[in-house]
């Protein structure tokens, strides 16, 4: 790993080897990528591709390669545990975009692609590389030496945080992380204030498609995953037999904490209580009735939904950020301190709602990329007396004006999914989930409200 850069990525997740990439396509090869684990694509987690992040992707040479490995989902089914309430058509899009659908594929696949291409341009992610600390090099103020817990040090121009929502590097350039619309109190209680993910193996169903599910007590989603992931699953050693699929539920506050490690009779218990009937253990539930069982539970994890942004997504480190105009006074106001820019979960977290975190994070690292290189060719070749730094400031601020819509959109659509059983009033002695499902399935015979709901989705109103 050498002492100097110019760009140093902090992470390597899928917003950090965007960034990479994007860089790449624009020509420019002087940057290093860090990361903080021994081996990255660990687990799924993240498992949905928007049109608009495909559309990014195809930018910079990425997006054939990981459609040829997702499967497409062309509806996207919501329903209520019996019955259908709505089905939306996302071909609608094809007005708009080449890419008229939702594309599945788990996070770690999406990863090991694009880690792939990196490979093939001669990259290497240095690991394990855990970041300690970020100070102002001695030698150039306009430079950061970044010091890692091995105490091995690297002095860089721009740092870029992409390591994750715990990210050292925002923590360590003081830049705060709070709810835009709560600070610290966090999102409104719903019942999907906490969830468990998981991917699993069935045994007695077959065919199962993309669904969406919502009770009067929870919300629960069940994801054919692509073929494509058994393949790594096999390459890392895994060997599954059989069609993968995510489930996710909301768990209701009164049932306690979720387990750290759900078990397999746990998960079934929440599928039997929230999923539809077609998947119920129990055959005399069950429409077809067979039992349809949980096989093998491939990973799984538990969380707390919550949203947070950071206050800026690009400063310099104890530095003076010049702010206002655009052309400097005079020479005494040069700004000192080297650059850094937050993209992805570093800069933003929200509610899996809709699958948008990671859709916008790579979204912020292939604009950086241009950002980047337009911000390095003013700083050489403009005069001394203009604020290059405008270039960065008018990107992070329109990733914070983007992702406080993505906020918005996934808390709204937490409030609906997440609806709780309660009587709207006692002039109004009706159950506000019924209300929700009637309102959802009488839009859902709209054609206009159908065209809106895949637009919102996409991602192509706020790339």
């Amino acid at each position: 790993m050498p002492n100097s850069t110019t760009v140093l990525i902090v992470g390597a997740g899928p917003s950090g080897l965007a960034t990479a990439l994007s860089l790449l396509h624009h020509g420019f090869k002087h940057f290093v990528v860090v990361d903080a684990v021994e081996q990255g694509e660990n687990t799924s987690r993240a498992l949905v591709v928007h049109a608009a992040t495909l559309e990014a992707l195809d930018t910079i040479g990425c997006g054939e390669e990981i459609v040829a490995k997702g499967t497409k989902a062309r509806s996207i089914n919501i329903c209520n545990r019996s019955s259908k309430l709505v089905s939306t058509n996302l071909s609608s899009l094809d007005k708009h975009t080449r890419h008229p659908y939702s594309l599945t594929i788990p996070q770690n696949l999406t990863e090991y692609i694009l880690g792939k291409k990196l490979k093939r341009y001669g990259v290497t992610v240095h690991r394990p590389c855990k970041v300690a600390s970020l100070k102002m090099s001695e030698n150039d103020g306009d430079l950061t030496d970044v010091v890692f817990e091995d105490g091995k040090i690297i002095t860089a121009k721009y740092v870029i945080g992409a390591d994750g929502a715990r990210s050292v590097v925002r923590r360590m350039a003081g830049i705060s992380f709070t709810d835009p619309d709560t600070g610290e109190k966090g999102d409104r209680i719903t019942n999907l204030a906490q969830m468990v993910l998981a991917d699993v193996v069935y045994e007695g169903g077959d065919n199962i498609d993309f669904l969406i599910t919502m009770s009067p007590e929870s919300f629960f989603l069940c994801i054919p995953l692509p073929s494509s992931f058994n393949d790594l699953l096999a390459e890392n050693g895994q060997e599954v037999r059989g069609q993968i699929y995510r489930i996710g539920a909301g768990v209701p506050l009164v049932d306690g904490e979720i387990p750290h490690s759900p078990s397999k009779e746990y998960l079934q218990s929440l599928v039997d209580r929230f999923g539809p009937t077609v998947l119920s253990s129990d055959a005399s539930v069950n429409p077809s009735s067979t039992p349809v069982r949980i096989k093998e539970i491939i990973w799984a994890t538990r969380f707390r939904t919550h949203s947070a942004i950071a206050e800026k997504a690009f400063t310099r480190l104890g530095g003076d950020e010049l702010q206002g105009a655009t052309v400097a006074a005079d020479n005494s106001t040069t700004k000192r301190g080297g650059i850094i820019l937050l993209v992805g979960d570093a800069a933003h977290i929200h509610s899996p709602a809709g699958g948008q975190g990671m859709n916008l994070g790579i979204r912020d690292a292939v604009f950086l990329g241009d950002a980047l290189i337009k911000h390095i060719n003013a700083s050489t070749s403009q005069p001394s007396s203009i604020d290059a730094d405008c270039i960065l400031r008018e990107f992070a601020e329109e990733r914070h004006k983007r992702a406080l819509e993505v906020i918005a959109f996934t808390k709204n659509l937490n409030l609906v999914l997440g609806t709780q059983d309660k009587k709207i009033s006692w002039l109004f002695p009706i159950s506000a989930a019924t209300v929700r499902d009637w309102v959802m399935w009488l839009g859902g015979k709209l054609g206009f409200v159908q065209a809106r709901m895949a637009w919102a989705m996409s991602g192509l109103g706020r790339r």
